[in-house]
């Protein structure tokens, strides 16, 4: 069986004194009325035979339109109880939520139905605070922000 693992780019920005992060929803009708525990980092699995940065930025575009330049800075993977690895980076950039636009997936829809739908893979996409942050990203990938503010304090 392969390994389940994903790769995203945590993108940060500086506002005021304050950091903030970007953080994207998952689209579909499973997450529609779902908020707080729900965004996640922009990211996506990936095969061994492709360096997990590059899919880390292929993803992002796939899930935002855009990309993102910069120092890339690797944080600690993280094992979700799903038993996927999650590779992660964290990137100071600029990103307009406006201009968000995902690639979709297909899926049964209503169930049983025997109807396709295509639904975006993420819905949208917000800028937050780190302690908002911290309430609406999945709990699994908090430790990336704790990370992230850790090499921020470290580097000055």
């Amino acid at each position: 069986m392969p390994k389940l693992q994903s790769a995203g780019i945590l993108a940060y920005r500086r506002r005021d004194g304050a950091v903030e992060v970007f953080l994207v929803h998952p689209g579909g009708p499973f997450w529609k009325n779902k908020d707080t525990g729900a965004w996640t980092i922009p990211k996506g699995e990936f095969g061994d035979g492709e360096l997990p940065l590059v899919a880390a930025q292929r993803e992002f575009a796939e899930e935002t339109g855009g990309t993102v330049e910069g120092t890339f800075h690797a944080l600690p993977p993280r094992k979700m109880r799903s038993g996927k690895t999650i590779h992660a980076w964290a990137v100071e950039a600029e990103i307009d939520p406006a201009k968000l636009s995902s690639n979709t997936f297909s899926m049964e829809w209503p169930p049983r139905s025997g109807q396709q739908q295509e639904f975006p893979e993420v819905d949208r996409g917000a800028w937050f605070s780190v302690d908002e942050a911290h309430r609406k990203i999945n709990e699994g990938q908090r430790p990336f922000i704790d990370n992230l503010m850790r090499l921020l304090d470290a580097s000055g």
